[in-house]
């Protein structure tokens, strides 16, 4: 069943809504045919800090669980009796804390076993995501200061997820980043809807604007407004942004997921008006970090 996309008022800051339903199955398939050619070395290489390309297929198999438990099936046993954080304990520290042990509890998981169950359960977050209504109250994302955050926004951080685990697995093996423009200019549009919580803290006049401008076949332009109640990626480009920052996409999907640091970008973007203000830009990060 198709919904129909629409702006609520109550999220019109996010900027016009994301459609990312049709996508899932495709980023499905090209993350078993990732799989499914590595060979028995591949799966022993690092892909991030701290895991293997094996530990990370583990990671995206939990994230899939994690999605059908609590919003396909409503299963609510691992919110009173599961993990929970400790006293002081962060969301960044709590999530990463049982991302790990997930990993560790999955050691005794074969290559061929994990690739199998991978290739079941995938296909059914695709299917969960094909038929869900954009529009509904989902869980928050946390990086772009939406909680709760509309459908929309929370599946296309989980498609923006599994395609960044896809291309670490790919760096991991010596392939460049999928650059499929179609795929890439809807990670680079989600990602960028945290540009209006990444300036929150920054004071400027009502009205002034700062564009991020990505030269590439998947780039674009993205203009956040400061607004009376904070910024805004909803409001009209008045052609005079008081800084302007370019960039090309691999740096900036790497920025975002902080695959290279604030100070590599700024080393790498050009920057026209207000350095200050781009150097905030710069701060931007897209996950969970």
């Amino acid at each position: 069943m198709k919904f129909p996309l629409s702006d609520a008022p109550g999220h019109s800051w996010l900027g016009a809504p994301i459609d990312v339903r049709s996508l899932f199955a495709p980023e499905q398939a090209a993350l078993m045919t990732t799989l499914r050619g590595l060979s028995s070395a591949d799966w022993g290489k690092a892909a991030v800090p701290g895991w293997t390309v094996r530990d990370l297929a583990v990671h995206i198999l939990g994230d899939f669980y994690g999605r059908l438990a609590r919003d396909r099936d409503g299963h609510r046993d691992g919110h009173r009796d599961g993990p929970g954080p400790a006293p002081d304990e962060t969301l960044e520290a709590f999530i990463h804390r049982i991302n790990h042990e997930w990993v560790d509890a999955h050691r005794r998981v074969s290559p061929a076993a994990l690739t199998d169950t991978l290739e079941l359960v995938g296909g059914q977050v695709s299917r969960f995501f094909e038929a869900a209504d954009p529009d509904a109250q989902s869980l928050g994302v946390s990086w772009a200061g939406a909680d709760p955050a509309p459908m929309w926004l929370d599946s296309a951080r989980d498609f923006t997820e599994f395609w960044t685990h896809r291309q670490q697995i790919r760096h991991a093996i010596g392939l460049d980043t999928d650059a499929d423009p179609q795929i890439l200019s809807v990670v680079l549009d989600t990602f960028m809807r945290a540009l209006p919580h990444t300036l929150r803290e920054v004071t400027v006049p009502v009205g002034t604007q700062v564009q991020v401008l990505i030269d590439a076949p998947a780039g674009g332009v993205w203009t956040a407004t400061a607004t009376g109640g904070g910024w805004s990626l909803g409001e009209p480009d008045d052609g005079r942004p008081a800084a302007v920052v370019r960039s090309d996409a691999e740096t900036t999907w790497r920025l975002c997921t902080r695959g290279v640091q604030p100070d590599t970008a700024l080393a790498r973007v050009r920057i026209d008006g207000d350095r200050q203000l781009a150097e905030a830009v710069c701060q931007i990060v897209s996950i969970v970090y």
